[in-house]
């Protein structure tokens, strides 16, 4: 075998090797932006859900008048469109999204003190739904998170790195939650 022949193997190896480690860095990435859909169209549906709940509350809770505020103002911000190719707006959509999932707890804890509105037959199918779309909404945070994990590690281990760079692929932000998410909720400041 001559020097030629060596190389041009190597070559063709090289080649071959970096073409295998790019597809699947755009599949990871596509995986990334299917799970990323799949959340947002979670998120749809509790944002159609939203203002029916709100609508109900309203006609019982007059004291709540800056949490329902607060809900209306986060679903407005949270539904609206951002660059899924841009880290930073998937950092802020998660955000918001996050946000939102803290007020509707806060706001489904202070049904608890209205027997009214807690055995108002609309208003528990509404919890339902929302409980159901929440569900909806956490698996397919997981889904995203794991092709998350995926996308990032094919993207930060050698050669990916070098190959995410020409392919102009950049690390996504996970899926998590805030700071007041984690936090427990005081049900009795809620409901006082």
């Amino acid at each position: 075998m001559d020097a030629l022949t060596l190389i041009i193997i190597i070559g063709a190896s090289l080649i071959i090797v970096l073409y295998i480690w790019y597809s699947r860095i755009i599949r990871n990435k596509n995986q990334v932006y299917e799970a990323l859909a799949g959340i947002d169209v979670q998120l749809k549906n509790r944002s159609n859900l939203i203002p029916n709940i709100l609508t109900i509350s309203k006609r019982f809770m007059e004291h709540e008048r800056e949490l329902i505020s607060s809900v209306t103002e986060l679903r407005t911000r949270s539904a609206a469109d951002y660059d899924r190719d841009d880290s930073q707006a998937v950092k802020e959509h998660v955000k918001l999204a996050s946000a939102l999932t803290t007020e509707m707890g806060k706001l489904m804890i202070s049904v608890e003190a209205y027997p009214e509105l807690k055995s108002d037959q609309t208003m528990q199918q509404a919890q339902l739904s929302y409980n159901e779309v929440e569900t909806k909404i956490a698996a397919a945070r997981r889904f995203y998170n794991s092709a998350v994990g995926q996308l990032n590690n094919s993207i930060e281990i050698f050669p990916g790195n070098i190959v995410a760079r020409y392919a102009n692929v950049s690390i996504m932000p996970f899926y998590e939650i805030d700071e007041a998410s984690r936090a427990p909720i005081n049900a009795s400041s809620i409901l006082d």
